[in-house]
């Protein structure tokens, strides 16, 4: 950086032009220890990621990671929408740093599900972490307020989930019938009512990640999510317009630096039970 005035350096910060070991970083105290990488990001560096219902959490030269707000879908219903998604947002983030970057889908959330996603830079790094995803996550943790309360304060859900592709409804059943595996554990964290309903909070893990998994799960038991207008009652017993499950901790190994890297979200305040 010979030549340059510190005025000029912090410039830089400020416009998240410099990264250390891949991570972006904007403060000019951010301390250093031997072997780490400090790079300087050509063009306008990072344009910072404004949106009502995006929320960037982690950007590094690998991948990112975001928080959305429930009602924006993750991808296109189908080819052609003009609908905002999670993708066309963060394409045109990535695209005003240069018009040839690009972002690649690594999972979903539902359009009603709110919490944390991850995509890749690279098809390359895409098909990486969706071949290895189950070795590569450490930690996958939701939050869902259920109707009713559970005779069992933790337990196991597996069921065999078939999608009907007419209705874009998934069907469960209790014995292999040839549909996909899933497997879904669950955790009581409180109880209480809303609207004069019993509801419960409760904590849950996939073993697998099915189209709907956690929805048609609930559903099973007679536990259905509240809000859930698909599976469940609608509206009937939510205290607020939406559907009440957020995916609140995302842990996984960074493919590129082998790091374990972990992303907590607070609980959505319209999930307390009273």
């Amino acid at each position: 950086m010979e030549g340059k005035s510190r005025t000029a350096v912090k410039s830089l910060l400020s416009h998240r032009q410099v990264s250390v070991n891949g991570s972006v970083q904007t403060r000019h105290d951010t301390p250093l220890k031997a072997g780490d990488s400090v790079s300087i990001i050509a063009g306008k560096g990072n344009i910072e990621l404004r949106h009502p219902k995006l929320k960037l959490v982690y950007e590094d030269e690998y991948l990112m990671v975001v928080e959305k707000k429930q009602g924006l879908l993750t991808v296109a219903a189908h080819p052609g929408s003009q609908e905002m998604t999670v993708v066309s947002i963060l394409k045109s983030y990535v695209r005003k740093q240069n018009p040839r970057n690009n972002i690649y889908v690594v999972h979903r959330l539902d359009r009603e599900t709110s919490g944390l996603l991850v995509f890749a830079k690279s098809v390359q790094l895409q098909e990486y972490m969706r071949s290895y995803w189950r070795e590569l996550v450490k930690q996958r943790t939701y939050i869902a307020m259920a109707e009713g309360h559970f005779d069992k304060r933790e337990g196991t859900i597996t069921t065999w989930l078939t999608e009907d592709k007419r209705n874009a409804v998934v069907y469960s059943s209790p014995v292999d019938d040839g549909g996909d595996k899933a497997v879904t554990h669950y955790k009581v964290v409180a109880e209480g009512e809303n609207n004069g309903v019993p509801t419960s909070l409760i904590e849950l893990h996939l073993d697998t990640g099915r189209t709907n998994q956690i929805r048609v799960h609930l559903a099973s038991i007679g536990h259905s999510v509240v809000g859930d207008r698909k599976y469940g009652h609608g509206n009937e017993f939510s205290p607020i317009d939406r559907l009440c499950l957020h995916a609140q901790v995302l842990e996984f190994i960074h493919p590129a630096t082998e790091k374990t890297i972990r992303f907590e979200t607070p609980i959505p305040k319209e999930f307390r039970v009273k």
